[in-house]
């Protein structure tokens, strides 16, 4: 046991040995690509068009696309809200206004997602995120407001509003910069957050570890910070008319299958409900093949009382009928999420979004 020890800490020792000088090289990009901004040198551009900003500062799910929609299905009532994301890991280039029959790979996962939530939302997605506001604001006038999905470190727009992510498992002022940590952006820069989010927190949350992510994340009087959890709901079938209307009671075998930032608060709690009997744990973002399914097919296979339960994410990739072969189409399941404020708190940000959002 001493041995495995030792050879664990040297195998961490040789890696922080060796990812060290990155981390340092990329700190001083980061920086210095701050310091452009700073100086005036590289330009930040204001809208006349309100803009809220949904980001974080690291690498990994932090809960923005529950944010986004809750603030989406919110300012509805009141606002013409648009959507606008980069689309991360979309094969297209360019302006693209995404449409809930349009392909996971041609407009990026969480953007589709969305859009089939709200299909009344105008969603875009575009790298350039100055010129996709150019184009909503020419072609679409009724848009009163925009929400810009993960652009905190995007300087050339200058939001209204921002709101940063914090993920409580992985506290800021214990990670380090990229490919060393999972930080991509410096800590110094949440001066510029209007609103911190922290997520995945446990429902009974110390005081003291609130006061600890206060005192780490609020630099100025100014700044609001709220302590959120991700509320799971009742999982639904992906395809309903191929699978026996059931409820998946507890303790039923499940085959976990995620493709997300940190699966971990997700994999927690299918260990908690149900009798997990294989993990599938694939990177964030990741694309679904042939050979995946057929790996799918064989779990099943070897476990015929199992069915499949996914996040919802990856349901938006699975929901291709002729790419998902009938086995795991009749035994596949997604389980719904939402963002839920501890001690009832989403009253109070969000009606101080609308008053930000109405103020000049």
């Amino acid at each position: 046991m001493k041995r495995l020890y030792n050879a664990v800490n040297f195998e961490l020792f040789m890696r922080e040995l060796l990812l060290a000088p990155l981390a340092l090289l990329y700190r001083l990009a980061v920086t210095f690509r701050h310091h452009l901004f700073d100086w005036g040198i590289l330009k930040s551009e204001r809208f006349d068009v309100p803009i809220i900003c949904i980001g974080n500062i690291t690498v990994g799910g932090t809960g923005k696309t529950p944010m986004a929609e809750m603030l989406i299905a919110y300012m509805s009532r009141t606002h013409r809200v648009a959507l606008l994301s980069r689309g991360y890991g979309r094969r297209t280039k360019g302006y693209l206004e995404v449409e809930c029959d349009a392909h996971y790979r041609d407009v990026g996962d969480e953007p589709l997602q969305i859009k089939r939530k709200f299909p009344e939302t105008l969603v875009v997605v575009c790298e350039n995120r100055r010129e996709a506001i150019r184009r909503i604001c020419a072609e679409h006038p009724e848009i009163t407001l925009i929400v810009m999905d993960d652009g905190f470190q995007h300087r050339y727009v200058e939001p209204k509003v921002n709101i940063v992510m914090i993920d409580s498992t992985r506290p800021v002022q214990l990670d380090k910069m990229l490919p060393l940590g999972t930080l991509r952006d410096l800590p110094d820069q949440l001066y510029r957050a209007n609103y911190f989010v922290v997520t995945k927190c446990p429902a009974k949350m110390a005081p003291i570890d609130r006061r600890i992510h206060r005192n780490v994340l609020i630099k100025y009087a100014c700044q609001q910070i709220y302590f959120t959890r991700l509320e799971n709901f009742t999982p639904q079938a992906v395809y309903p008319e191929e699978v026996i209307p059931e409820p998946l009671v507890r303790r039923r075998k499940v085959i976990a299958l995620s493709g997300i930032g940190n699966p971990a608060p997700f994999l927690s709690t299918l260990h908690e409900w149900y009798d997990v009997v294989e993990e599938v744990t694939l990177k964030d973002h990741h694309v679904y093949r042939v050979s995946d399914m057929v790996r799918l097919e064989g779990l099943l296979q070897q476990h015929p009382d199992a069915v499949i339960l996914t996040t919802e994410k990856d349901a938006v990739k699975l929901c291709r009928p002729k790419r998902v072969p009938q086995l795991v189409r009749s035994r596949l399941y997604y389980m719904p999420v939402n963002i839920s404020f501890i001690e009832d708190s989403a009253t109070d940000l969000l009606k101080k979004l609308e008053e930000d959002v109405k103020r000049n």
